[in-house]
């Protein structure tokens, strides 16, 4: 993403829990307390690295024993109008197999994100399938959303909102040397439905279910600077929202990891807290 606008000097940590806005060492357990009813914590990813992912289990088990709510969990990878196969499977009623084939899962082994799912049989919570339509974001990149027919249209969450400026540039940066630069536009509305879709069904759980609280496992992109996940999820009235970026930093020089830490002159920090972790080689 380029030059982020931060000067800093001295050795810079390369594992370990920090707060976003001071780089001050932190837990995860500073960070959660006072976890409630209505609140969203969102615990990002490097798609595939084990040690993000372990970190997900314990940490949302520590969730689920202090939160003063009933713990629900989100995934990304999980399309909104299969939630009946999700409570199938979470309820034993569907069997993994065909859970899998049924709701479509490809790409990232369903090993990486089992035991986060399957955490709602402790905790009473719900399992959410928090994804837009695979066909539905697919079109969008196609044709744009006014490209779409009405039929279409109708599977956009109430009141879509694309991300923020910032969010675009940043977006552009990545996704700039991958897609024709008259696609980009097309793409990041398509970006956009999956934030949005994911704070839509998320906000209206804990709407419905106001004992509630929610976890949100999701690619660090929609999560970290701003501007995607967490401002959706704010905008559409979730009470608090927690953010932790995990970030891998083993192949990062210094002046990348400084930059991915933050906090930037324009975007601010880049969530409430970073976890670094440095995997083997």
């Amino acid at each position: 993403m380029g030059d982020r606008g931060v000067v800093r000097t001295g050795q810079l940590p390369r594992d370990g829990f920090f707060r976003g806005d001071t780089l001050q060492a932190s837990n995860f357990d500073a960070l959660t307390a006072g976890f409630t009813a209505g609140d969203v914590l969102i615990i990002s990813e490097l798609h595939g690295n084990q040690i993000h992912h372990e970190r997900q289990r314990v940490g949302l088990k520590a969730l689920a024993q202090k939160a003063n709510c009933t713990l629900s969990v989100g995934l990304e990878f999980l399309e909104s109008p299969k939630q009946n196969l999700v409570d199938a499977y979470i309820a034993g009623q569907l069997n993994e197999a065909d859970f899998l084939k049924q709701v479509g899962w490809g790409g990232n082994p369903f090993d990486d994100y089992r035991e986060q799912l399957l955490l709602v049989r402790q905790t009473g919570g719900r399992g959410l399938a928090l994804n837009a339509p695979r066909s539905l974001t697919g079109r969008i990149s196609k044709v744009g959303v006014a490209g779409l027919t009405p039929e279409e249209s109708a599977l956009l969450p109430p009141k879509f909102t694309l991300g923020s400026a910032g969010y675009r540039e940043r977006f552009d940066a990545i996704m700039g040397g991958h897609v024709p630069a008259a696609a980009l536009q097309r793409y990041f509305e398509a970006q956009s439905t999956w934030d949005e879709n994911m704070a839509y069904t998320a906000t209206e759980h804990l709407r419905l279910n106001p004992t509630h609280c929610v976890a949100i496992v999701v690619g660090d992109f929609h999560a970290a600077w701003g501007g995607g996940l967490p401002d959706r999820l704010r905008a559409r009235g979730a009470k608090r929202v927690l953010v932790i970026s995990q970030v891998e930093t083993r192949d990062l020089t210094e002046a990348e990891l400084t930059a991915e830490l933050g906090p930037h002159t324009r975007y601010g920090s880049r969530a409430d807290a970073i976890w670094l972790s440095q995997s083997p080689p």
